[in-house]
């Protein structure tokens, strides 16, 4: 017989006898105003890296996406489908909101198959599709002198928030909210074992520490 997992049911009796009594006016407001969040997040599927814990959020204040290794596809308009490119136009074009955020981080478990070129990302798969869109037709990723793998691997860790947010741009939705000043494109990097938060700076191009209140 299978039965729904009881620790989803022990976590929402929790979280109906706790969390909601104090929240439930909040979700009633939501229920029949619809949502407004400001920003949307597009993170990684990884059980570890949870937007709304990271970030403290409360209910309809972010509108998350998330996927293997955090990654933007280009602006494909095809006879594909695309959840990502879906999600994107819907926070832009829909909710208005005001802010994107690429959010990257340690142990990435696609980007280490991804540099190990281990299964199971074989050519066939999904991952290993989902995974080659990282790099630009000619690109060589490799490991450079003297640098070692745990450098390396938060490199293209880093990396891939970097060609996301490229990609991000190929989309004329975003490009024009962009440019006139509706929306901001931002970047982040979470460090899993420490609970670390850095986000790019736009001017140096590097990940600064959001640090301690």
């Amino acid at each position: 017989m299978i039965t729904f997992p009881q620790k989803l049911i022990d976590g929402y009796r929790t979280f109906a006898t706790q969390r909601l009594p104090t929240e439930q006016s909040r979700y009633r407001e939501l229920s029949e105003g619809g949502q407004a969040p400001e920003v949307m997040v597009i993170g990684c599927c990884d059980s570890r890296v949870s937007p709304e814990v990271i970030f403290d959020a409360g209910p309809g204040e972010l509108f998350v996406v998330r996927n293997v290794a955090n990654l933007v596809p280009v602006y494909a308009p095809d006879s594909g489908t695309h959840g990502v490119s879906a999600a994107l136009e819907y926070a832009v074009n829909v909710l208005k909101v005001k802010h994107v955020v690429v959010l990257g981080h340690a142990q990435c478990g696609g980007i280490r198959a991804f540099i190990d070129k281990a299964a199971p990302l074989s050519p066939g798969d999904f991952i290993g599709k989902w995974m080659a869109m990282f790099v630009k037709p000619g690109e060589v990723v490799e490991q450079r002198d003297r640098e070692s793998m745990a450098e390396f691997t938060e490199r293209i860790e880093k990396a891939a928030v970097f060609r996301s947010l490229e990609n991000l741009t190929t989309f004329p939705f975003v490009r024009k909210a962009v440019e006139g000043g509706d929306m901001q494109l931002h970047g982040a990097y979470f460090g899993v074992a420490e609970g670390s938060l850095f986000v790019l700076d736009k001017t140096s191009k590097k990940f600064v520490s959001a640090g301690q209140p």
